[in-house]
């Protein structure tokens, strides 16, 4: 349709062309037949005597027709062409129309996008844009750019410069009132005005503080619903509203940053002091854990011991009831030395604990840090070194203890077996005695090394033959 147009209007401007070049042309021929028939009435080169030329010869003038009817028939031709052509109205993409009569006015219904026919110089067609749109304006006035400066009022009284971008559109189901009732352009005549009449009426309700931060939500949202309340009246519809920008006045703004630097102040203050309790909180845990690790140590050290006792009475439970008493005595040492660990672990734990604490106090109270540290330390230190002296006392004790009761129990081994005697010293001289021969009463023994020279003297002073082999006898 909209190539059938344009062929019909170039078919109205051709034919229109065509008739004008006609008349144009009848009429150029007209003038030149005039012009060739005036040479031709020139008098003649003869002259009658006295001097007086002989009167002209008057023709009769053969005029140029101009073909009236023709040009009649093109211009009506291309009068019905360009009819034909103007009753095709094509409404391009992203518009609608509204239908405008000059007899009975504006028309209900919308014409959308497309191809449609109207009644030629009876009928028009309004055109509207029914695409998205957006109303911008500045907080202040900056060069290059033709926005408006939107500059209101709060409940103070000072000026703040709002930043806004409302996104909007044409109903376009609503043409027909638009163009019957509202103001023509509707972006200067009724969305800008309207924009700017919401901000102007809602800000008195708000101080500075609340519009740049708190409160700044709450009055974009109420300043939507009344723009959207207001242009949908007038057949506009209100997609979104933005609130960009707030501008505080530049006395207001350098008093609010002031305030926000001691506000950050205060906050980081509050975090430092929970940085440094959680530090002495972790110092502490440190701590306990040190103790429980030491503590878990002392106690698998002390089950070491004893499954090693255990295994070396198991081991030598049928050869001599002395090992058992070492087993024992070492079983005694060893929680001796367990409970010196726990208690140098306690010690050690309190110290921590103590010089945690004092560094915490030093951090917190800056001048008199360092005498509480070092007053703190000293305790720590004294308190450390009593109970390393007093677990130091204790297994000395205990170790003296031990030996007693080994000094006892061997006694009265020794009571009960006297051989364990001659054993004893038997395994100790193991290494350097071959022969050992012991009386039957068990009062004396003698080495081989004895015998032996004793013998070798016999046989030197009586009839010097060679030693027999000796065995022991008991």
């Amino acid at each position: 349709m909209l190539f059938l147009k344009f062929m019909l209007l170039a078919i109205c401007f051709g034919f229109l062309a065509c008739a004008a070049g006609m008349v144009l042309y009848d009429i150029y021929l007209a003038y030149e037949l005039e012009r060739i028939l005036r040479r031709g009435e020139r008098p003649a080169d003869a002259a009658q005597p006295g001097g007086t030329p002989p009167p002209a010869m008057r023709l009769p003038r053969a005029r140029r027709v101009i073909r009236w009817n023709a040009v009649a028939k093109l211009v009506a031709i291309a009068a019905i062409s360009g009819l034909a052509g103007r009753s095709i109205i094509v409404v391009p993409d992203g518009q609608a129309g509204v239908w405008i009569s000059q007899i009975s006015g504006v028309r209900p219904g919308t014409i959308y996008a497309g191809t449609h026919l109207i009644v030629p110089l009876i009928d028009r067609v309004q055109f509207y844009d029914v695409r998205d749109r957006v109303f911008s304006t500045a907080a202040l006035e900056v060069r290059n750019q033709n926005l408006e400066v939107l500059s209101v009022q709060a409940r103070e009284g000072l000026a703040v410069g709002l930043e806004v971008a409302v996104r909007y559109r044409t109903d376009a189901r609503r043409l027909d009132y638009i163009q019957s009732n509202v103001p023509q352009p509707l972006d200067t005549e009724i969305v800008a005005p309207t924009i700017v009449a919401a901000f102007h009426e809602l800000a008195p309700n708000y101080v500075v503080r609340d519009l740049f931060s708190t409160k700044r939500e709450e009055f974009r949202g109420r300043a939507a619903q009344l723009i959207t309340t207001r242009l949908a009246g007038d057949g506009i519809v209100v997609k979104e509203v933005l609130l960009k920008k707030v501008e505080l006045p530049e006395e207001y703004a350098k008093g609010l940053e002031d305030l926000l630097l001691k506000e950050q102040e205060d906050d980081r203050t509050s975090v430092d002091a929970q940085i440094e309790h959680k530090r002495v909180e972790i110092a502490e845990y440190q701590a306990e854990a040190a103790k429980i690790r030491d503590i878990k140590h002392a106690e698998a050290d002390a089950q070491t011991q004893v499954i090693m006792a255990k295994a070396q009475s198991d081991a030598m439970q049928y050869t001599l009831p002395l090992k058992q008493k070492q087993i024992e005595q070492s079983r005694l040492e060893a929680e001796a030395r367990k409970e010196a660990t726990i208690q140098n672990a306690d010690a050690q734990a309190q110290a921590k604990v103590i010089d945690s604490k004092a560094e915490q106090q030093r951090e917190a109270l800056l001048a008199d840090s360092e005498a509480n540290r070092i007053r703190v330390t000293a305790q720590a230190e004294q308190v450390r070194e009593s109970l390393q002296a007093s677990s130091e006392a204790n297994r000395i004790r205990l170790t003296s203890q031990a030996e007693s009761e080994q000094m006892q129990l061997q006694a009265a081994a020794l009571k009960a077996n006297p051989l364990l005697v001659q054993l004893t010293v038997a395994q100790r001289l193991s290494d350097r005695v071959q022969i050992m021969m012991v009386p039957n009463d068990g009062k004396f023994f003698f080495t081989n090394d004895v015998l032996r020279s004793a013998m070798a003297a016999d046989a030197t002073a009586g009839s010097g033959d060679p030693p027999a082999n000796v065995t022991a006898k008991r």
